[in-house]
């Protein structure tokens, strides 16, 4: 008992003395001091990894990779043990040994950065482009933006985030020639769908989902922009464009009831809308707020409002229907956003639209054009904006999303009701 006490006290106070050497620039005497210390403890973490990396430091591999072998016998769940000897090996271009140390680091750790790169650079270098393609997909997915790396780091992610592209780009336009005869055949057939399903495999385009920030109604086709053709009621709203335009110039000329679109609270976040909150550059002229007519604005706009009545407008009193005249400044821009509800879906009618305005909903990008209306989930991402040097001018309501069935939106009525019970109140659904 007395011996093991009495060899515990020489490893600290040689470790003790280590570290203060090696701290004080005296490296030999350092590398002296680990080295006695490890003939009391041949295990001891930290006069191996001290060695080791002296070691490597000043090119002699053989006597680091000992060093390094020993450490990860240690300590098997020390994960910078492991990389460390990968790097030595990949220095003896000992491929095997690289690849179980890289195996090792990823088995302690298989998100960390720096193992991973250095499996995919492994994989690079013997050829295997699919698995290095892979390994460097899982580094950039797991690497902060790169002006948040250590200048060290930041090259080795920009080669995986290109080596990624690169052979992103190589796999699509070897599928788009593989596929071409097939799509000659089917030339006519709806595949669309298709289409989208291999531009997210193959990294061109984004998956979307509808993102619905307080009532999400599950099994609703997350669909971006719905078929015209399944709203024949938008005949009539359409057909009747020009009126409402017209009712609408006359509204602006008057100058009056016009409000920012966005007011949140001084005191709450404003997250990507502090540009706009409470801003004239986008406002609007409200029609329906919050599941009632706006009397006074209403009766100014008699067959927009009689044309709105044709239209499914879903009912959640305090919340909706909703519908207005939304105005979009020169050179503004309305950032990525969701909305609250897949409960209910929106339409637009554009009235005013000069060049250089377009509308984004997933990963499809539109352009309004005056008098064609279409129906979007805005539960999914989506942003607005106006390039233009002159006004631009859409109506905007809401609609009970098509899927829902009788039964169903009388309940979502209902729940609504509850809600506001039990609240005290109505609340609102923001477009």
């Amino acid at each position: 008992m007395q011996t093991n006490r009495a060899a515990r006290q020489e490893v600290a106070q040689l470790e003790a003395a280590a570290i203060h050497a090696t701290q004080a620039g005296k490296e030999d005497e350092g590398a002296r001091l680990w080295a006695r210390l490890l003939e009391f403890d041949p295990v001891h973490v930290r006069a191996l990894s001290s060695l080791g990396k002296r070691a490597f430091k000043y090119g002699d591999l053989a006597t680091a990779r000992t060093a390094f072998d020993r450490l990860v016998a240690a300590d098997p769940a020390g994960l910078q043990g492991w990389v460390n000897l990968a790097l030595v090996c990949q220095g003896l271009k000992d491929e095997a040994g690289e690849a179980a140390a890289l195996h090792g680091a990823l088995r302690a750790d298989p998100t960390d950065l720096v193992a991973l790169i250095l499996r995919a650079n492994l994989l690079e270098r013997q050829g295997d482009t699919h698995k290095a393609a892979s390994v460097y997909g899982a580094a950039a997915s797991v690497s902060p933006p790169l002006e948040q790396l250590s200048p060290e780091l930041r090259p080795a992610v920009s080669h995986a985030l290109a080596y990624r592209s690169q052979y992103q780009t190589k796999y699509s336009h070897f599928l788009d020639d593989y596929l071409a005869p097939h799509f000659a055949e089917l030339d006519g057939e709806a595949l669309h769908r298709f289409r989208d399903a291999l531009d997210i495999m193959t990294g061109r385009k984004r998956r979307y989902e509808s993102q619905s920030m307080m009532l999400h109604y599950p099994g609703l086709l997350p669909q971006p922009f719905f078929d015209r053709a399944d709203f024949p009621w938008l005949d009539a709203i359409e057909a009747g464009t020009d009126n409402i335009r017209d009712e609408f110039l006359k509204v602006l000329q008057a100058e009056q009831g016009f409000t920012p679109y966005l007011t949140y609270p001084d005191d709450v976040p404003h997250n990507q809308f502090a540009e706009l909150n409470n801003s004239p550059r986008w406002s609007a002229f409200h029609l329906l707020k919050d599941g009632v007519a706006v009397p006074e604005h209403a009766a100014q706009c008699p067959q927009t409002m009689a044309l709105l009545g044709g239209a499914p407008q879903p009912d959640q009193p305090g919340r909706t229907p909703t519908a207005m005249f939304s105005l979009l400044k020169p050179n503004t821009h309305i950032p990525p956003h969701t909305g609250v509800s897949n409960a209910r879906l929106v339409t637009h009618l554009p009235l005013i639209v000069p060049p250089d305005c377009g509308f984004r909903v997933g990963n499809e990008t539109r352009s309004w054009v005056p008098g064609q209306a279409w129906v979007f989930d805005d539960t999914i991402e989506h942003e607005a904006w106006n390039r233009s040097a002159q006004l631009r001018v859409v109506l905007i309501f809401d609609i009970w999303h098509p899927q829902l069935s009788a039964a169903e939106r009388r309940m979502i009525t209902a729940m609504t009701a509850g809600i506001n019970e039990f609240r005290g109140g109505s609340g609102e659904f923001d477009l």
